[in-house]
Parts: structure tokens; C-alpha cells; sequence
């Protein structure tokens, strides 16, 4: 397995098919997938020089196809909530299990400095997995959803 590691200084050098990653993360992130614009939004996000924007995109392959695929934004935040968010993260169903994940988090953890934020739901078993690695609940986030 390859992880690549694509960010503003390096993604217009390598043959990076954004696409191909938002379909990917579209399809394997299950009950807990946004639309296909919200992903590429946090990944455009992600590879932004504009100040206070950025972040990373790594990608793990497997003779060329994708298998695993993770978007870490940073907030530009450092005091009231942490400077990096973990906004998505998905492996092909047919290999969870394996560890593809525990690297992707790994290699996410060696690339970016400060804490992490993650959402996850109750219900995805992925949790367990965030626990494992030290990730830990500190508030129960609460929406007020508003059309327009």
C-alpha cells in the first residue's frame, strides 16, 4: 500500500483526479456520506493557499486503485477549538479491518502539528477505532439546521 500525501504546494504536480477521490469517499463512506459538493468543498478547502485555510489530503493506494482516503482541514483556529479538523475519512468496504485506516490516521497524525477535531456518530463503528488511536469525546455537538 501507498499513502499519498497531497496538499496546496504539491497537488498540481502530481497526477491528482480530485475527482476520482470524491467519488471514492461518496461511495465508501456509507450511511455517513455528504454530496459529492460537500466533499469536494472541504477538499478545495484543504488545498487553498488562501490565509487561514489548508489542510491535507492523503490518499492510499493499492496497484493504482484507491482504497482508503482521508481530508484534513485546518481551521486557522488554535485557542477555542483545535487548529485541525479530520472532516473525512472512508476504506473500500471490501478491506475494512485491515489497518488502512489506522495508517491513514497514523500518517494524519505525523503530518499535522496541534489537536485534531473529529465528528463521528454514535452509531459508526468507526468510533472505536478513534478511541483506540486517543481520540476522546469532549462535547456533544448540537445543530440548529436552516434553509438558506
Amino acid at each position: 500500500m501507498n499513502i499519498e500525501f497531497i496538499n496546496h504546494l504539491n497537488y498540481k504536480s502530481q497526477e491528482f483526479n480530485q475527482t476520482e477521490v470524491v467519488d471514492f469517499l461518496h461511495t465508501h463512506l456509507d450511511d455517513f456520506r455528504d454530496a459529492p459538493a460537500a466533499i469536494s468543498k472541504s477538499m478545495d478547502y484543504a488545498l487553498s493557499t488562501e490565509s487561514g485555510k489548508g489542510g491535507f489530503i492523503l490518499v492510499a493506494r493499492e496497484e493504482q486503485k484507491i482504497i482508503g482516503a482521508l481530508v484534513m482541514n485546518s481551521t486557522g483556529m488554535h485557542e477555542f477549538i483545535p487548529p485541525n479538523i479530520l472532516v473525512y475519512i472512508a476504506v473500500d468496504a471490501k478491506i475494512r479491518g485491515k489497518g488502512v485506516g489506522r495508517q491513514l490516521i497514523n500518517k494524519a497524525l505525523e503530518s499535522c502539528k496541534g489537536s485534531i477535531a473529529l465528528h463521528v456518530e454514535y452509531d459508526n463503528p468507526a468510533i472505536h477505532l478513534y478511541e483506540k488511536l486517543g481520540f476522546s469525546t469532549k462535547y456533544a455537538e448540537m445543530r440548529l439546521n436552516r434553509e438558506g
